[in-house]
């Protein structure tokens, strides 16, 4: 198979993806890794031209992939996850929307466009979690105290674009991070970034029934295949506090594995899942020849600004990276 992956700037050196086209190319598949963020090229035709079987994502929120991968999914391609998917999950004030309508326990939200607006929300609801409505790997999220504390963090929320607000779920500290791949689930614990000095290591942790029903509603409701989910378990139950399509999957066993198994059978099948997948006997575990070896090496450098070629000839300087010619479908 031939794959593009859309790898974001601030992930140009992230074992996730990357790892994930190291393992696709050693299985003898194709990949293009190109990065939107830093890339001249000629979108129509470069999309026109219809020459991968799958566009996997992996960008920033509010990233100019996004943009990419809808224009592959207007014209037909398989998006990994389903570009209306991400959408959906992407704008955080849109997923709360769509998250409580659908009955999964989110917190009320508030939205605002000037942070200046937020000092209407009655007192009664702090402390307040403020964040970018596209914000991403923890930007610019405060804990806001009470009003006063508002006042002062409001320099530094303008500028940042439409806000959400909701209110504090009191908790330990602990994040729970669950990943799904291709209908599997796993539960990562780890420290709030809203508790940095609690010291928690992380770490796979059992899954709860609650939590796991919760995790696959997800998945349900959004029509995501690779996504992970932040819950913090509140004194009422479990509460989704965000929403990540093709996150980390730091913990989950064999995650490079797994995760480039479902890109694989996504792109074969373009649906999403309703129960887990057996694997794919076919993708072969031993390690790659030499010849691979130095075609995943050559791909996976360029990727992160060591060269690379251009997507098609004569159509700008696109900066996609050619991987390991060949693969069977």
């Amino acid at each position: 198979m031939r794959l593009c992956f859309l790898v974001e700037e601030h992930y140009r050196h992230d074992g996730m993806p990357l790892d994930v086209v190291r393992q696709l190319i050693a299985w003898g598949h194709r990949v293009d890794v190109l990065r939107p963020g830093n890339s001249l090229m000629a979108i129509s035709e470069a999309v026109r031209a219809g020459s991968h079987d799958a566009w996997v994502l992996k960008t920033v929120s509010g990233g100019p992939g996004l943009t990419l991968l809808e224009a592959a999914a207007a014209v037909g391609l398989t998006t990994v996850n389903d570009v209306r998917s991400i959408r959906g999950v992407r704008d955080k004030a849109l997923a709360a929307v769509i998250a409580r309508t659908r009955g999964l326990p989110v917190p009320v939200t508030y939205a605002a466009a000037r942070w200046e607006r937020l000092a209407e929300i009655p007192a009664s609801e702090y402390p307040l979690v403020v964040k970018p409505a596209d914000g991403s790997s923890g930007r610019a999220v405060r804990l806001v105290p009470t009003p006063d504390h508002l006042v002062e963090l409001g320099p530094e929320l303008a500028g940042e674009g439409l806000l959400i607000a909701q209110p504090y779920v009191p908790n330990s500290g602990t994040d729970l991070k669950v990943y799904c791949v291709d209908g599997e689930l796993y539960a990562t614990e780890r420290c709030s970034p809203l508790h940095p000095g609690q010291g928690v290591r992380e770490r796979q942790v059992p899954l709860g029934g609650d939590v796991a029903r919760i995790a696959a509603q997800v998945g349900e409701v959004f029509g995501l295949d690779l996504y992970g989910v932040d819950v913090l378990l509140g004194p009422d139950g479990p509460v989704v506090v965000d929403i990540n399509d093709f996150p980390s999957f730091r913990q989950v066993p064999d995650a490079v594995a797994r995760v480039s198994r479902a890109v694989l059978r996504l792109a074969r099948t373009g649906t999403a899942v309703s129960a887990p997948a057996p694997a794919l006997a076919q993708e072969p575990t031993a390690p790659a020849t030499e010849a691979q070896g130095a075609a995943v090496g050559a791909a996976v450098g360029a990727a992160v600004g060591v060269g690379g070629a251009g997507l098609i000839d004569g159509l700008g300087r696109a900066d996609l990276v050619n991987g390991a010619v060949g693969g069977a479908i």
